[in-house]
């Protein structure tokens, strides 16, 4: 490193230490392997927390490490509930370092509990987010990659593109295409290869999906479809729900403004660019998104101007193994995943030689 001193000077980056790692539930395995995989590269310890409703694969994945060779002390799985075993990780001195994914709820009260011992943090939290789509799309691709964003995993997804602000003249055939898409999805058991929507996670989370859309509906907002506990042959128990689209939202709305984890699409409709974008950044949240047009510059003006972590042009996939994830506002502190993922897990030391 340059310095105005003569001799030498470096930067080191060591590991943190003990990584307390808490992972959710509706990527148990996937997401966990986001937050163990950099924290053992750069050389720390871990223990993960894994969701109450989802802790067998890290259990699972925590023993085919060690069958692989990794020492059986550089890993621990804690199984319990978040009120008491995150709760005591969060709190405890020996950890250097804190690595959460959930909700903004949750976050904002491991952050406060963090900093009893000013512990390290990186959140990755909740999201509402836009998926713009301009007149001068291709509709079609648009409508059917639009509805995988939003109602993929059954609408449990912090980066779900729940918001969709579509350009006013191409907004009623976008409606009716989405609702036709829509419906045509196949709810089902996970097992049944011709499934493509399985069972939400529990009674509480769908029914939080149900009440939302009866708030919409009081909020003005018309409901084109969906919405309807199915009747699924072989999956007798499982908490299915229809995809539900509603239109004509208003972005102030609740069913716009807070998350809702389930499959229930907000269709907005706007005149301008510059109102898309004003719309699409008004929300407390800002993780991922989508546009849709066959104009570059116009591309290029938009996702800049949207204050999100991640978004991605005429795609809905905007989250990468290879590259920086996490979210702007209340949507996290911190990126994940890429070289980016080792600023979380190591602490940087400067050290200096004199030549005298």
């Amino acid at each position: 490193m340059p310095i105005q001193d003569p001799g030498l000077d470096v930067t080191l980056r060591e590991p943190v230490g003990v990584c307390a790692l808490i992972t959710p539930w509706n990527f148990p395995l996937v997401i966990s392997t986001w937050k163990i995989a950099p924290a053992l590269a750069c050389g720390n310890t871990i223990v993960v927390k894994p969701a109450s409703y989802t802790p067998l694969s890290v259990l699972r994945l925590a023993e085919i490490l060690i069958e692989a060779g990794l020492p059986p002390e550089a890993i621990s799985v804690l199984p319990g509930p978040g009120s008491a075993v995150g709760n005591a990780l969060v709190t405890d001195p020996r950890v250097n370092k804190v690595g959460f994914t959930g909700s903004t709820e949750v976050g904002s009260k491991i952050m406060a509990l963090a900093a009893r011992n000013i512990t390290r943090v990186s959140l990755e939290l909740g999201g509402k987010s836009a998926n713009v789509v301009f007149a001068d799309a291709d509709i079609d691709t648009a409508v059917e990659r639009s509805v995988w964003s939003v109602f993929g995993n059954t609408g449990q997804d912090c980066c779900a593109r729940s918001r969709v602000f579509v350009e006013r003249p191409a907004y009623d055939d976008f409606v009716a295409a989405m609702a036709k898409r829509t419906d045509e999805l196949r709810v089902g058991p996970p097992l049944d290869e011709g499934t493509e929507l399985g069972p939400m996670i529990s009674a509480g989370q769908r029914e939080t999906s149900l009440e939302y859309l009866e708030i919409g509906q009081k909020e003005g907002a018309r409901l084109v479809t969906g919405g309807e506990i199915p009747q699924v042959a072989g999956g007798e128990g499982g908490f299915y729900l229809r995809p539900a689209v509603l239109a004509d939202v208003r972005n102030d709305t609740r069913v716009a403004q807070e998350e809702i984890f389930g499959p229930v699409a907000c269709l907005i409709s706007f005149d301008t660019e510059e109102e898309a974008i004003r719309l699409a950044n008004e929300t407390e949240y800002g993780l991922s998104g989508s546009i849709w047009t066959r104009d570059l510059g116009r591309a290029i003006r938009v996702a800049k101007a949207i204050r999100t972590g991640v978004i991605s042009v005429n795609s809905s996939h905007s989250v990468h193994t290879e590259a920086p994830f996490g979210g702007y506002k209340r949507s996290g502190i911190g990126r994940e995943m890429g070289m980016h993922a080792v600023n979380l897990y190591t602490e940087v030391k400067n050290v200096y030689f004199s030549e005298s």
